[in-house]
């Protein structure tokens, strides 16, 4: 259980869900209840198959590369530190894409890049190849399931939840994303650049 946990918070934080949530109240406001629903539906369907392939074959992405384990975390615990800083920062991301409402925003741009990003997609090769044993890796899976529920789930109640927090709430639920990113981040750096130090 404390796998499951320990995995599920670095999994939720990795998909942004507050910056999430920001941009999803931002590319909605025009639409029905009914239309939000939906949408938040397909990104969270979404997500989870983006995050699906991401989590099962990094591995096999890295030797067709020929991409150490060690160095891919040094990359992308860098690409995901700056995108932390920008969070931190309050660079109103969120604001700065557009749409029309004729056009499906589920995939592009809620689900990807806003919700799985580049940098979220590192992070993710890195997670899903790091846990090799078998009954880790289900653990895992399950853990990532559940965080990309909880994803969908906020972006449902988003207009509940910008109601009780305001927004000047969610930028603050933003900063502290990114403020954990940071530290996660810094942590997947270390981990690779010890790893390589030691070979």
């Amino acid at each position: 259980m404390d796998i499951f946990i320990h995995i599920w918070i670095k999994f939720f934080f990795l998909l942004t869900p507050f910056f999430s949530m920001s941009a999803f109240l931002s590319l909605t406001k025009e639409l029905e209840i009914s239309e939000k629903y939906k949408i938040a539906l397909k990104v969270t369907v979404s997500i989870v198959i983006v995050c699906s392939i991401l989590y099962f074959f990094g591995n096999e992405l890295f030797n067709l590369f020929g991409i150490t384990l060690d160095s891919f975390r040094i990359g992308a615990g860098s690409l995901l530190f700056i995108s932390s800083v920008k969070m931190v920062q309050g660079s109103n991301q969120s604001q700065q894409f557009t749409y029309n409402v004729k056009e499906d925003i589920s995939v592009v741009p809620l689900a990807i890049p806003i919700t799985v990003g580049p940098a979220t997609t590192g992070a993710l090769l890195v997670l899903g190849a790091e846990l090799t044993d078998s009954w880790e890796k289900l653990i895992g899976y399950f853990a990532l399931l559940t965080a990309s529920i909880c994803v969908g789930i906020l972006l449902i109640i988003s207009t509940s939840v910008k109601q009780l927090v305001g927004q000047n709430g969610l930028i603050i639920l933003e900063k502290l994303t990114g403020l954990i990113l940071s530290a996660l981040a810094a942590q997947i750096i270390f981990t690779g650049a010890k790893n390589f130090i030691i070979q």
